[in-house]
């Protein structure tokens, strides 16, 4: 088991300091508008642990007095804000219904704050359990820890090399931090996303159409960098289990709806294939990815139980560490400041959902009994989530955690509760309504709780191995779940504003093409509806769990029988229901890291030398480029929504017109091709 070895017990340094505090607000904000941007467009999130890592140690630096541990800190404040943004996965679906009109930001600052900080105190009695005393693996935690190590060691050498000049010797050239690699990422996805957004001098993706007898099929590719990015961050497998979605909606569910019926006269062949898939094959990935969210759920039961009844445990045990006489590496906040801390926040959201249930036509007492029943429902389910994600984020990481399918299951059930206990609502005129919204945002609730909770062990592991002090950590955490709670209220409504939704626009005349997909929330929305108002689209549900079912089987067997080649069901369904030119280049940027993990690995066998240690500086680099990309796409994403909704039109910055569009399609093509080749070199020039 790893011990932590940087800063001993025994040793006290400033840590949670009002500077890194208030540097991590600042990257929080950026972390928060990015996986904002991105979970709406594509319904992926990316974990912003190691890059805020990169730009808190490249700031700390310029302080002779900062030290690993301030940065943890930072890292720990910005990977929680930038976590929370996972509530777009559900929260936009309330502005989808037509039950709000935009993001009010008392209401939203409430449900994910108080959802988030839940998500804090439910881990923190396991982080003995999970952290300390497991085997567990924390992808995410351990090569955070492992960059806050280098930055430090590298800060100690650069100090050397100034004592040398200062001394008349020769001094060592300061070392990297990877900064300038997030950066490089960064501008580059900028540029290139105003170039195609912002002037629309490039195209954002290009589609082949052709039929084969009454059959249509699509070849499509989208040039999105920081989906290039993301591919990138989330491997071969996921990205091959995408690349099976997208067969089996565009290889075979399409091509053989579209022939066995007629293109209705006066409509084009992309334009009715399109409309198939919307109406019908998403739904089989649907069906796909509640089957695999119920699996995986399973999966985790035996763990999910032993996570809940060491909580129980840890918090009715009167240990040292509560005492305050535990080192100062092993002390959390106190069984007494959790419970006043829950307290406080069940009663926000307790003021939050009667807030949000006071314009329903039911009496007092009524509307008292719903907000029982959701807040509720909320603490007890959230609780249970938190352990299983805790684990799950232990053993996969956080980036590919199953946060939506934990929400699918939320939706599912507090739906069927609604159904069963919410009888004075279901019975007034528009209670339906009120009722999905009400399951939405309850929802919304357990998605912070389990976004948090999966993030919160991760950022704990990275503070055992550097040798934090827990309470320290978890009062970090709490501070990063306000700063992200209220910046994403904003960006929803600038969003919301300058693109709009699937199937909801904020006025007349807005581009649909333009819209922002938000696939999850679109989901989970449907699945609301269909449950109270009994039409679900069964038969291609039916399908799709039937081919979850089958996907099961064949990963199951692939697990046995081959170490590396697995086939996750829950990114088979994404890639089903995501658009086609959204998943491909997610399966693009899978491809690459798979090829350049070959490549080290033919190189450091020349070499003769082991992978791991040849290949660790390429590895590092490629991950700080490709959250370059994704941050800088997502930010220049942004700044077009504000300048978008300034000027009340949906392209005020084009320079080129719609004839110029075609041409553009291949510029973005050229430039995205050109773009992963120099990702492709940069990366090589260190294995």
């Amino acid at each position: 088991m790893t011990q932590p070895v940087s800063v001993p017990a025994n040793v006290t340094l400033p840590e949670l300091t009002f500077r890194g505090v208030l540097l991590g607000a600042l990257i929080t904000v950026i972390f928060t508008a990015s996986n904002v941007f991105l979970g709406l467009k594509v319904g992926l999130t990316f974990s912003s642990a190691i890059p805020a890592a990169v730009i808190s140690m490249s700031v700390l630096r310029l302080f002779k007095d900062a030290n690993i541990l301030e940065n943890n800190m930072v890292q720990t404040q910005a990977s929680a804000a930038g976590t929370l943004s996972s509530i777009i996965f559900i929260l936009p679906a309330l502005v989808m219904m037509g039950h709000w009109q935009g993001f009010p930001f008392w209401q939203t600052l409430g449900i994910c704050a108080a959802g988030g900080m839940l998500g804090v105190m439910f881990t923190i009695p396991l982080r003995h359990v999970m952290v300390v005393q497991s085997d567990l693996p924390y992808p995410e935690g351990v090569a955070a820890a492992e960059i806050l190590r280098v930055g430090s060691a590298e800060r100690a050498q650069d100090a050397a090399g100034d004592a040398g000049q200062a001394s008349g010797r020769p001094g060592a050239k300061p070392a990297a931090t990877g900064m300038g690699d997030i950066v490089t990422g960064g501008v580059v996805a900028a540029v290139v996303s105003f170039a195609a957004s912002g002037l629309r001098v490039l195209g954002d993706s290009v589609s082949g159409w052709f039929a084969m007898g009454g059959a249509v099929f699509r070849l499509p590719m989208g040039f999105s960098l920081a989906l290039l990015g993301a591919g990138y961050l989330i491997g071969i497998v996921a990205g091959l289990a995408m690349l099976t979605g997208l067969i089996i909606s565009w290889g075979i569910a399409v091509p053989v709806l579209t022939a066995m019926g007629d293109i209705p006269a006066g409509q084009t062949l992309a334009k009715y294939a399109t409309g198939l898939w919307s109406s019908q094959v998403r739904f089989i990935g649907a069906g796909v990815i509640g089957v695999g969210a119920i699996w995986t759920l399973a999966t985790l039961f035996m763990p999910m139980a032993r996570g809940v009844k060491a909580s129980f445990s840890a918090l009715t045990k009167a240990g040292a560490a509560r005492a305050g006489q535990a080192p100062r590496t092993e002390r959390d906040l106190s069984a007494g400041w959790i419970s006043i801390v829950t307290l406080i926040l069940v009663a926000i959201l307790v003021i939050t959902f009667q807030v949000f249930l006071s314009d329903a036509p039911l009496s007092a007492g009524a509307i008292w009994k719903l907000v029982a029943y959701a807040v509720l429902f909320a603490f007890v389910f959230g609780f249970l989530v938190a352990a299983a994600c805790g684990y799950m984020a232990g053993l996969v990481g956080s980036s590919t955690s199953p946060i939506s399918g934990v929400g699918i299951v939320a939706i599912v059930l507090v739906s069927l509760l609604m159904l069963a206990l919410g009888g004075e609502l279901l019975g007034v005129q528009n209670g339906v309504q009120m009722a999905i919204a009400l399951s939405i945002f309850s929802t919304s609730a357990v998605v912070a709780v389990a976004s948090i909770s999966n993030d919160n062990l991760q950022d704990l592991k990275t503070g055992w191995l550097v040798g934090a002090t827990p309470w320290r950590q978890q009062v970090a955490l709490l501070i990063g779940c306000v700063v992200g709670a209220a910046v994403i209220s904003p960006v929803l409504e600038l969003l919301y504003n300058a693109y709009g939704f699937a199937d909801a626009m904020p006025r007349e005349g807005m581009d649909p093409a333009q819209a922002l997909s938000a696939p999850q929330a679109t989901l989970m929305l449907a699945i609301a509806r269909g449950i109270f108002t009994h039409q679900l689209n069964w038969t291609m549900i039916l399908i799709g769990m039937a081919v979850g079912v089958g996907l099961i089987v064949v990963d199951e067997i692939l697990k046995r029988t081959c170490r590396v080649a697995r086939i996750p069901v829950l990114a088979v369904g994404i890639g089903i229901y995501l658009p086609p030119t959204v998943a491909a280049p997610i399966v693009a940027g899978a491809m690459l890291a798979w090829l350049l993990e070959r490549a080290l690995r033919r190189r450091a066998s020349a070499a003769g030398k082991p992978y791991e240690q040849y290949a660790d500086a390429a590895n590092r680099r490629g991950v700080l480029i490709a959250s370059g990309l994704i941050v800088g796409e997502s930010l220049v994403g942004v700044l077009m929504a504000a300048i978008i909704g300034a000027a009340g039109t949906d392209a005020p910055l084009a320079i080129a017109g719609e004839g110029f569009a075609s041409i553009a399609s291949y510029l973005g093509l050229a430039v995205f091709v050109m773009v992963a080749v120099l990702f492709w070199r940069h990366v090589m020039r260190l294995g």
